[in-house]
């Protein structure tokens, strides 16, 4: 086990963290060295820090670790209200911590869906319990998510949405898109679209391609995504308004947001860590590799995801996005089942990836195979999240002084085995099951206050001479 990581004592809200590899992006910060938390702001950063000898403070010994703003999920489904089987806020806010995450934006693909002042009261009441990473609601678009009339975006503004969005449903219709996104203007809050031509999809349960037809499992084309994306590019062309991009799959989403921002227009985008590190090679499980068709209950309803899982091609040009700008953000789409979802035939499998606690160790590969640096990684995972939402809603994402104290601690180097039963979600449902993963999240701080930390890490008697 490891033991870089001791804690001395723990009163809310106040820490000193001592050796760690502090890096914050957004600020040119990257060196090895202190940071103390007071109140739950951050105090002061340098080589070496300490707190005032008047006063007892908790110490972390972050040698070999490192230190960051905590991690900004944009696109996670917590389920509650009316999927309490599958998830809730409470579950949810604790799988977040323990994957890094200090501030998760959930989606309103509940029942009843985020779409009245009383359901983000709810939201918000129930996050304030958990007890995890701060829960930010997303209102919906359309009123009951039907895509026919528009939401009262006024007043889910004012409740405290932080955004907009029918996910799990597209916006279909073009008119709609557009009036939403005329309206964003006046909130300042982005729309965020879930891109997929539903007629050009239809029926698809994976990637259309050489895979789908060799598994006999009818497929859903790139174009079903690009599509959409086009449309709304030029809807945003139109209307001025702001424009979030969810869960981008496609080599031809990347490209056409690329030439999108070149040409000024306030577009943002996310990927996910599973569209960033799998390929639809993953739906046939341990037996990818077969050259006929396998019965359908051998595959991976684990893989099972919208959008699907896509080619190699196309992770490869996600990575580039991410490495670039041209991709804002990474998010994980996090969408927990109940085992008897996931369970039976793959075509009526649920759709979804439980992704919070794998996130990180899975992007932590991409580094190892110097495709990812780490501080890209980081500023995707933080500042780019944050500029998405914009501070007023996420923070700063930063480690300067005065800043809110969400810091993530994580070991790069942690070996650990994905054990469905070992997670906090109520989400089993990973195609990472049984694999052994490199990179682990040691302490997650929301406000200076520990809502995570592994068992590695482990109080000792306060010392007043630290």
């Amino acid at each position: 086990m490891s033991t870089k990581a001791r804690i001395v004592f723990c009163p809310p809200d106040s820490v000193l963290i001592k050796h760690g590899h502090i890096i914050d992006p957004s600020h040119n910060i990257d060196f090895v060295g202190d940071i103390l938390v007071i109140d739950g702001k951050v105090e002061t950063t340098g080589k070496s820090v300490r707190a005032s000898s008047d006063t007892l403070i908790p110490v972390v010994d972050a040698s070999g670790l490192i230190v960051c703003p905590g991690f900004i999920d944009l696109h996670c489904h917590l389920r509650e209200p009316g999927f309490e089987d599958k998830e809730t806020i409470a579950t949810g806010a604790r799988a977040a911590a323990a994957g890094g995450f200090t501030t998760v934006c959930c989606m309103p693909n509940t029942n009843p869906p985020i779409d009245s002042r009383s359901v983000v009261n709810l939201i918000l009441e129930k996050a304030a319990q958990s007890g995890g990473a701060r829960v930010l609601p997303i209102g919906c678009v359309s009123k009951g998510r039907k895509g026919e009339e528009l939401a009262e975006m006024a007043e889910l503004a004012e409740a405290g949405v932080v955004a907009f969005s029918d996910d799990g449903s597209p916006v279909s219709r073009a008119t709609l898109m557009r009036h939403a996104l005329e309206y964003s203007r006046s909130f300042g809050l982005p729309v965020m679209n879930h891109c997929e031509d539903l007629e050009l999809s239809r029926g698809g349960v994976m990637n259309e391609g050489r895979i789908s037809i060799l598994l006999g499992l009818r497929g859903s084309p790139a174009a079903a995504e690009e599509s959409m994306v086009a449309r709304d590019i030029a809807l945003l062309r139109l209307t001025g308004g702001r424009l979030h991009l969810a869960h981008i799959s496609t080599r031809g989403s990347v490209e056409l947001i690329r030439q999108a921002k070149e040409h000024g227009l306030p577009v943002t985008a996310e990927a996910t860590p599973h569209h960033l590190t799998l390929t639809e090679d993953r739906v046939a499980g341990h037996r990818q590799n077969s050259r006929t068709a396998l019965d359908s209950n051998a595959y991976d309803t684990n893989a099972k995801v919208s959008p699907p899982l896509r080619t190699s091609e196309d992770v490869e040009a996600l990575i580039d996005g991410v490495r670039t700008g041209v991709i804002d953000a990474i998010a994980t789409d996090h969408a927990p089942h109940a085992t008897v979802d996931k369970t039976g035939e793959f075509d009526s499998a649920a759709l979804g990836i439980s992704g919070l606690e794998t996130a990180l160790a899975s992007l932590l590969g991409l580094v190892r195979q110097d495709r990812l640096d780490v501080n890209t990684l980081i500023l995707r995972l933080t500042s780019g999240p944050a500029r998405v939402l914009g501070a007023s809603a996420a923070g700063s994402a930063a480690l300067k002084p005065g800043a809110t104290a969400d810091i993530t601690v994580f070991d790069p180097d942690r070996e650990w085995t994905v054990l469905p039963e070992a997670l906090l979600s109520k989400g089993k449902n990973t195609p990472l099951t049984g694999q052994k993963m490199k990179g682990k999240v040691m302490l997650t701080l929301v406000g200076g206050r520990v809502v995570y930390k592994d068992e590695a890490v482990r109080p000792e008697s306060p010392d007043p001479r630290k």
